[in-house]
């Protein structure tokens, strides 16, 4: 089996089981992943992450056109602001995860650090989470507001709709947008009930320790 065949199947592995778990439903959701000759594998639009199908995979080569598979997902404009600012981006996962989606709009939601400090975790994986606007599914300024934050932010959550995550490879922005929902479920399950919180030197601390890009 060749790197791009064992790529293949691991985006579609990866999706089914974030389907089969509920993070994502229908025909929703959207995944791609940096091929070895830099080109990119993409979800096809209108796919359903629990059928996904690794030979009809959406092909790009390195200069960006598609050169083999099915028409790609109308979220292409988020993937590629990612790639294109964030050097270290391997892979790039959207999903319309519930707990995300409704954290995403409450009325006090931090627009500049939308999840709150409740464990290490969400911390580690996805630094500060950048939460946008609303916009019209499939908009391309959806990517403009990507683009517009210089690579700074590796997940962002578009408010009313869903999470982008950006990772190095695409197991690693899976696992950090399940950590993403987690804590936007943890936050839906003790909102009002004062939690105690990550304080700020404890949260420092973990920022130092695991070289999390947080000021940005």
């Amino acid at each position: 089996m060749t790197a791009e065949s064992r790529l293949r199947e691991q985006i579609c592995g990866l999706a089914k089981s974030m389907f089969d778990r509920g993070l994502t439903g229908g025909s929703t959701g959207n995944i791609s992943a940096r091929t070895d000759d830099g080109g990119l594998l993409v979800s096809p639009t209108g796919t359903s992450f629990g059928r996904l199908d690794p030979g009809r995979l959406s092909r790009f080569d390195a200069a960006g056109k598609l050169i083999a598979g099915d028409a790609p997902t109308k979220e292409m404009p988020l993937h590629s602001a990612f790639y294109d600012t964030r050097s270290t981006a391997g892979a790039v996962v959207h999903l319309h995860c519930c707990h995300a989606v409704a954290l995403s709009m409450m009325p006090d939601a931090d627009e500049d650090n939308f999840l709150p400090p409740l464990t290490p975790y969400a911390i580690m994986k996805l630094g500060k989470v950048k939460l946008l606007p609303f916009f019209r599914p499939g908009d391309a300024a959806m990517g403009k507001a990507v683009r517009g934050l210089a690579g700074k932010r590796s997940a962002v959550m578009l408010a009313n709709h869903g999470p982008v995550v950006a990772g190095k490879d695409v197991e690693a922005a899976c696992n950090a947008i399940e950590e993403l929902e987690d804590t936007a479920r943890l936050a839906l399950l003790t909102r009002g009930l004062q939690p105690r919180m990550l304080n700020p030197a404890q949260i420092t601390d973990i920022v130092t320790h695991f070289d999390v890009d947080w000021e940005a």
